[in-house]
């Protein structure tokens, strides 16, 4: 198999391959997977030019930075990796010294000096109640603590997840302040928001690929996956996304794949507007299926017009 295709990650300049490699929780295997299973999976992706990996304090309430970060040091490969901050309500009171305690907590867990990607994981919303922020908290308080751990060498670049409210969203966008976000972006959910982050500058880490899993095709899942999460911008919840991921069953045949978790890879990472997708698993199997689809590249366009007729007529 050859490597994967690369982009460039907006404003930062790195190059990232196409598929990224998620750390989080609704796959599993960095949370609580084997530790064999992990270097093995790992080593495979570095091996197929996978060299972003994204991990954060809540997943496996930090199981998965050290692990991830065990296994890099272990492999030592040409990677970058990126973690986030999620703030508690509580923590709104003190907003630098929250960030500032809850980088250095990631760098102990991670066995690091630095991270490439540091990232705001709170929606962003009108009126910053519960663990949301406002725009104003954004750019007041969160940019200049992040701008002061970009100073002393602990990250190279910024980021945030855009999830919240498009306006409060746009205004942080618009700011400049941040050189990447991460975006929710699958057949479910064709998100407008990544053509506008893209054309922002800012690069863009496509999640929630298979939709949590409903994208998969398939109602069982893995041992060590989590339970079926909280859709993110798509239907009013699991059980809906996977009766709608049903409809796009006949793309598999019309794109001449084997599964609807191919297609829903391929869907992603042939948008040009995101330079890196990840993807979260739970078994080495699971990340060789979704390799296979990156190296078959973008999905022909009669089965992404087919696609959008699909997609138009669920929301008609």
């Amino acid at each position: 198999m050859t490597t994967m295709q690369t982009r460039t990650l907006g404003r930062t300049g790195l190059t990232v391959a196409v598929l990224g490699f998620g750390c989080g929780g609704v796959g599993g295997l960095m949370v609580r997977g084997d530790p064999a299973d992990q270097e093995r999976t790992v080593a495979r992706a570095v091996e197929l030019g996978v060299n972003y990996f994204d991990t954060a304090p809540q997943y496996g309430d930090g199981e998965s930075e050290r692990n991830i970060g065990r296994v890099l040091a272990k492999l030592k490969p040409k990677a970058f990796i990126g973690t986030k901050i999620r703030l508690a309500p509580e923590q709104k009171t003190d907003i630098a010294g929250a960030i500032r305690a809850g980088m250095e907590a990631s760098l102990r867990r991670l066995g690091r000096d630095h991270v490439d990607l540091f990232q705001l994981h709170n929606p962003i919303t009108h009126d910053g109640t519960g663990g949301t922020l406002t725009t104003r908290m954004v750019l007041d308080q969160v940019v200049p603590a992040f701008e002061t751990l970009r100073r002393q060498g602990k990250t190279r670049f910024l980021g945030i997840t855009a999830i919240g409210d498009a306006d409060a969203l746009h205004a942080v966008i618009d700011s400049a302040s941040f050189d990447t976000a991460q975006v929710a972006y699958n057949m479910l959910n064709l998100n407008p928001l990544a053509a506008r982050l893209h054309a922002s500058g800012m690069g863009t880490i496509g999640i929630r690929v298979l939709a949590g899993g409903a994208l998969s095709g398939e109602a069982r899942r893995h041992p060590i996956a989590s339970p079926p999460p909280e859709p993110i911008d798509s239907g009013p919840d699991y059980a809906a996304d996977l009766v709608r991921a049903q409809r796009f069953r006949p793309l598999i045949a019309a794109a001449g794949a084997t599964t609807l978790a191919e297609v829903a890879v391929r869907f992603a990472i042939g948008d040009a507007a995101m330079s890196t997708t990840l993807i979260g698993i739970a078994t080495s199997e699971q990340f060789e299926v979704a390799a296979a689809a990156a190296a078959k590249g973008r999905l022909p366009d009669p089965v992404l017009a087919q696609l959008r007729a699909l997609w138009n007529g669920m929301h008609a």
